[in-house]
């Protein structure tokens, strides 16, 4: 599976957002998806990992989770083709009809 079919999935940008706060333990990711079981939320940080978007090491018995920088790198030279088109300003609107 490439980037953009892992991040196409909603709970797995969740899994993105905690990680770009910090490292965090498998356990600490799956308390903060209520709506998924722990066997659901090993399987979106497994797709995750396979897409080098995130990285795993063992801490004791925790496994703990990072984020892969280097994995954004497909998804930030596809965004970067567009960011011409972005506004200059901060106050402008974002897109116009």
């Amino acid at each position: 599976m490439d980037v953009f079919e892992a991040v196409a999935e909603p709970s797995r940008r969740v899994l993105l957002d905690l990680l770009a706060e910090g490292d965090r333990a498998a356990g600490e990711l799956v308390a903060s998806l209520p709506g998924l079981t722990q066997p659901a939320v090993s399987r979106h940080l497994r797709i995750l990992r396979e897409a080098g978007l995130v990285e795993v090491r063992p801490d004791g018995q925790r496994r703990i989770y990072a984020l892969r920088a280097a994995g954004l790198i497909a998804i930030d030279n596809w965004i970067a083709r567009y960011r011409r088109h972005w506004p200059r300003h901060r106050d402008a609107p974002a897109w116009s009809d």
